[in-house]
């Protein structure tokens, strides 16, 4: 076992490489939350003929591309902006905002704090309760919002609890935020592995709301995290309007202008992978709910978070025992107030989940 705490997330496949001595390519990655179908079929078909767009500079409007995210989510196509990767956007929306002081949940996604202290501002963390399965309590977390706040950001679902807030009461904290004039930013890049994804995500919602900003992008539930392409959608064209003039120009290159157009018209490709996480979640939370040395929480998107009730086994030993096996699930203890009894894995094909099943079994002593 690693003697200094090490915390491995779903890109440090080099890293473990190095210390374990496996090879990249031998690793499950149960920790990246990537769709486990791999890049649609569609695109890896059509893509390469489309290989002569990387002789001529992307349209500056990107109008195509944007369109088809507007078939895709049913979003305006005026209130749609692109950016090189959902990180990208959270940069941008985060430097334009600068807010002073802004609210987000705990635990979450690390970035959002990052980019914050970067703008200069202060990050206040709204603990999410594990006696209420990391549900938010709406009335309490918007009876918080003063006058000192000037952005809420929530990710949902949220990463790593995979809990989830319903699209009436996203219209709960809209309506409150505005009144403190609070813009609420909300990281939807799990949502459409949720088996409610109409009634969680709240993009119609920007067509009432313009304190509101949505983020997605592809790099989950489309599988292509190197093609750098995500969206944000918002009510607020004069917030549009100034960072279409801050940001630089064609930061998504052609190809992935391209592939982003073909992706989302693979209708085939999205029913498949709504219905294999789905089955999947359904029955790998059925099963683990029934080992009495785990907690399992309601999940929303394509991954699980999970308590260890055994007190003689930690995160970090799951982690040692199961990546010696090629299978990479995420030790949580460095997420705000999670602690070494919690591990995170995603949803993989049905093989890759028996064997992560059966590796648990092992390392928590189950017959």
């Amino acid at each position: 076992m690693i003697k200094s705490k090490e915390h491995f997330h779903g890109s440090d496949l080099e890293k473990i490489e190095k210390i374990y001595g496996i090879k990249k390519e031998d690793i499950i990655s149960f920790s990246a939350n990537v769709n486990p179908l791999g890049i649609s079929p569609l695109l890896r078909k059509e893509l390469s003929y489309k290989i002569d767009a990387i002789t001529s500079y992307p349209d500056r409007e990107y109008t195509e591309l944007r369109k088809s995210i507007c078939n895709y989510t049913g979003a305006d196509f005026h209130k749609i902006i692109v950016g090189n990767g959902t990180t990208e956007l959270i940069s941008l929306f985060i430097q334009s905002i600068c807010p002073k002081r802004a609210l987000i949940l705990g635990p979450t996604y690390s970035e959002y704090e990052r980019e914050i202290s970067l703008s200069n501002g202060q990050t206040l963390y709204y603990p999410l309760k594990e006696e209420h399965n990391f549900k938010l309590d709406i009335n309490d977390f918007c009876s918080q919002f003063n006058e000192t706040i000037n952005l809420v950001v929530l990710c949902n679902p949220n990463n790593p609890t995979a809990s989830a807030i319903s699209k009436k009461d996203m219209e709960y904290i809209l309506k409150v935020a505005d009144k403190y004039n609070i813009i609420v930013m909300v990281d939807e890049t799990y949502v459409e592995f949720s088996p409610e994804t109409m009634n969680i995500s709240a993009i119609p919602l920007t067509n009432s709301y313009n304190n509101l900003i949505i983020l997605r992008g592809i790099s989950k539930f489309f599988a292509s995290p190197g093609l750098r392409l995500g969206y944000a959608i918002t009510g607020n064209s004069d917030l549009i309007n100034y960072i279409n003039t801050k940001k630089n120009p064609w930061t998504i290159n052609s190809l992935a202008e391209v592939a982003g157009c073909i992706m989302f018209s693979d209708q085939d490709y999205i029913e498949k992978t709504k219905t294999l996480i789905s089955t999947e979640r359904e029955r790998i939370t059925s099963l683990l709910s029934t080992w009495d040395c785990l907690k399992v929480y309601p999940t929303y998107a394509n991954f699980v978070l999970v308590k260890i009730l055994k007190d003689d086994i930690t995160a970090d030993q799951i982690f040692d025992f199961c990546i010696k096996k090629g299978l990479m699930i995420r030790d949580c203890s460095d997420f705000p107030y999670l602690d070494s009894s919690f591990i995170r894995f995603c949803i993989m094909n049905p093989e890759q989940n028996d064997a992560l099943i059966q590796a648990l079994k092992e390392c928590l002593k189950i017959s």
